[in-house]
């Protein structure tokens, strides 16, 4: 792959890699020719797809993470730094959706919410941007919030979104501070997609604006996947503090 896309030996960091949405990043990213390391809690997911991967003759490494833990964070850069070199882009994709209703939360939830929702990328940027900088060579950041914070919402969201409010205020803040740098800063808002981990969310039913049938039907990860390829690529070199909302015509209907 040669073009505006092409991501040839670019170390990319995707954390929450091993199912979902980020894998569908990974695999995009990785067929663009990306040299994505997998960040993931479930180490042996993200090693069974790193092997997929490097079986089709791409390039993909699995590495263990735990996000609510900074110590876990500054070992994760620390060991892709050394395993793989300076990253290109990180994609700070991991996060938590569980729900409670306003009346009904606790402290608990909200703190593990923004602990790995908001914290964990506000962590990673720090550590891969000082990476960044010290390379001297640019770099690329996404943060992945939700089209919830455009409306396309459910009861029980308060902590959720919550944290992926603060992660877009992360992007301003870093967008800001990291332009000099020739680094940008960028979120994706994904809509609905049927992950196991949005089937699987503990909580009360969902009920809401969320639960009305997009115009282009439930995103698939990849729809996902590409508005990150994008922003990580060549292509956006001039694009930062900017979002991209891949709702699926939700919001026109």
């Amino acid at each position: 792959m040669s073009g505006p896309f092409d991501l040839a030996g670019r170390v990319v960091i995707v954390t929450g890699g091993a199912m979902g949405i980020g894998e569908g990043m990974v695999r995009m990213l990785a067929g663009a020719g990306a040299n994505v390391a997998i960040a993931d809690r479930d180490l042996a997911k993200g090693e069974v797809l790193a092997a997929e991967l490097r079986a089709d003759g791409l390039a993909a490494q699995a590495f263990a993470v735990e996000l609510a833990d900074e110590g876990s964070i500054i070992a994760l850069a620390a060991n892709v730094i050394a395993a793989m070199g300076t990253p290109w882009a990180l994609v700070n994709n991991a996060g938590v959706q569980d729900r409670q209703l306003l009346l009904e939360g606790t402290a608990e939830e909200w703190d593990r919410n923004n602990a790995i929702n908001a914290r964990a990328p506000f962590l990673l940027t720090r550590e891969i941007g000082r990476a960044m900088v010290a390379a001297g060579n640019g770099g690329r950041i996404v943060n992945v919030a939700s089209c919830s914070l455009r409306g396309q919402a459910i009861k029980g969201l308060a902590s959720y979104m919550g944290s992926k409010g603060a992660l877009a205020a992360l992007t301003k803040a870093s967008a800001l501070e990291l332009a000099e740098f020739g680094i940008t800063v960028n979120t994706v808002l994904p809509g609905g997609v049927g992950t196991p981990g949005a089937i699987g969310a503990k909580g009360p039913p969902a009920e809401g604006p969320a639960r009305r049938m997009p115009a282009l039907g439930f995103c698939e990860p990849s729809d996902i996947a590409g508005a990150v390829l994008y922003f990580v690529s060549p292509a956006a070199r001039y694009a930062t503090n900017q979002t991209i909302c891949v709702d699926a015509g939700w919001s026109v209907t």
